[in-house]
């Protein structure tokens, strides 16, 4: 059953049914965005703890919530839903019937699911995130609570900005989570990396001479949020996808002073455009992967209008080595993504994500295994798939293997793995963000076949049978338990 409120209208309403729920907590007195919000909320994520609304931070002139999704159960209340699972499985169910394998399989897979369980965004012609107008002068990025996060930061960044693009010359539309550094009260550098869609639409937009207009909204409601973040192929419309999601369709009003549009319900909207050819020192940025990424050239938003609600919330995440927050956003698309990575890959059983491997740089995958070097077969395929090609270790294990179980996956990958002759080694792309390669952009793939061998495979001693207790034994244990009084 759907949590009482959704779909949720806007991120006030997101955060009223959090607070109901007792999974979020006001913080009243005044909290510095520089450094002391990372501090307290890299605690709380840690120990599990709720969201938080710092309803006086001393930068910027309204309260700034955090933490929304900082957890599995707050990540399905944003959803709507009770298991992460649950929304895999519509779209599994709806996407079942025979489809082709390949990039093509999931392009039409997501596209038959949001032909028949989704409607266009809906526009409108007044919304509340145009409540107030700023234009020209009176734009100040300052009235925002942007924040510091760690002390090497190249200075104040709005991490949570849903940056909205079109593409030159074909018109479709592309939403974008990126990193925002604030270099003035009225320009931002545009942090999208080389493997992002906006990218492209930039690329073509300076071949062509042309300015490129963006328009970014803060505080959207947490199922556009979230659909930000997803790995979608270019040609799917993340709003098609959101309206999917929550089950009606997304209200969208046209920019004051650009030709986009953007999500009624934002509580702050920054529209401009950036210079073809203008590039300026980006970072330093303390990231996910938990180092400093270096400072590099990147596009500069100049912003002409600030449009926001009467009284608008700030929304933004903090950014550091795992646990943080992210992993609700990651452990949701892991989720999601299932049944529709089946139909790219049908040998896939069930695939984790581990957070410490900050999402992309392992993928741990349980095969029903058929032939020689199937595992082999799975791990070059999944090097093939989209943005599963910037992972860098892959672990096939068997289909009885609980993917989400670490303890028996080490199992497996320690004791199953003769590495003379389970290991595939490649190279191939990496994510930007990668310090460790050589190369920036790309570097070494390992591949790791930690399931049974077979005799076709060369292994010609003949598998063990593994240890397990019989199943009448276990059930009488379990029936006398109290009796031994352990």
């Amino acid at each position: 059953m759907a949590p009482r409120g959704f779909p949720y209208a806007d991120l006030q309403s997101f955060i009223a049914a959090l607070e109901e729920a007792g999974e979020l907590r006001r913080v009243t007195v005044p909290v510095d965005p520089t450094l002391e919000i990372s501090e307290i909320v890299t605690r709380t994520v840690r120990a599990g703890g709720p969201a938080i609304l710092f309803e006086r931070p001393t930068r910027g002139d309204m309260p700034l919530v955090i933490n929304l999704f900082g957890t599995e159960k707050r990540m399905a209340m944003a959803l709507g839903v009770d298991r992460l699972d649950e929304v895999g499985e519509r779209i599994g169910a709806i996407a079942k019937p025979e489809l082709p394998v390949g990039w093509s399989g999931i392009r039409e897979g997501i596209g038959k699911v949001l032909q028949l369980k989704s409607m266009p965004p809906k526009k409108v012609k007044t919304a509340p995130c145009q409540e107030v107008v700023l234009r020209g002068d009176e734009v100040d990025l300052n009235r925002l609570p942007g924040l510091q996060v760690w002390p090497g930061d190249g200075g104040i960044f709005h991490n949570f900005g849903l940056t909205h693009t079109k593409h030159p010359e074909t018109g479709k539309r592309n939403l974008g989570l990126y990193r925002l550094q604030q270099h003035s009260k009225n320009t931002l550098g545009m942090h999208w990396q080389i493997h992002k869609d906006s990218t492209a639409h930039h690329a073509v937009a300076e071949r062509l001479g042309q300015r490129l207009p963006v328009a970014v909204a803060i505080g959207c409601d947490p199922v556009v949020t979230y659909a930000a973040s997803a790995p979608l192929p270019a040609d799917i419309d993340e709003y098609l996808f959101a309206g999917f999601l929550q089950g009606e369709r997304i209200e969208m009003v046209d920019c004051v002073s650009v030709p986009l549009q953007v999500p009624a319900e934002a509580q702050i909207v920054l529209e401009g455009y950036l210079e073809p050819g203008e590039r300026h020192p980006e970072g330093p940025f303390g990231d996910h992967t938990g180092y400093y990424t270096p400072v590099e050239p990147f596009p500069v938003l100049h912003i002409e209008t600030m449009t926001m609600r009467k009284k608008p919330i700030y929304h933004s995440i903090i950014t550091s080595k795992p646990p943080q927050e992210d992993h609700g956003l990651g452990k949701a698309t892991e989720r999601i993504f299932l049944p529709l990575a089946k139909i790219l890959i049908p040998d896939i059983v069930d695939y984790d994500m581990p957070a410490s491997g900050v999402f992309h740089n392992c993928l741990i995958v349980s095969i029903r295994k058929r032939y020689p070097k199937h595992a082999q077969k799975v791990m070059s395929a999944i090097w093939g798939a989209h943005l599963l090609s910037l992972v860098k270790l892959i672990v096939v294990v068997d289909e009885d293997v609980d993917v989400h179980d670490y303890h028996e996956v080490a199992f497996r990958a320690f004791g199953n793995v003769d590495y003379a002759r389970d290991l595939m080694l490649t190279e191939g792309p990496v994510d930007h963000l990668d310090h460790s390669s050589y190369q920036q952009f790309w570097g070494g793939k390992a591949g790791v076949d930690a399931t049974r061998k077979l005799p076709t495979e060369g292994y010609t001693r003949g598998w063990p049978e593994e240890m397990t207790m019989a199943p009448e034994v276990v059930s009488l244990v379990d029936k006398r338990w109290k009796e031994y009084g352990l």
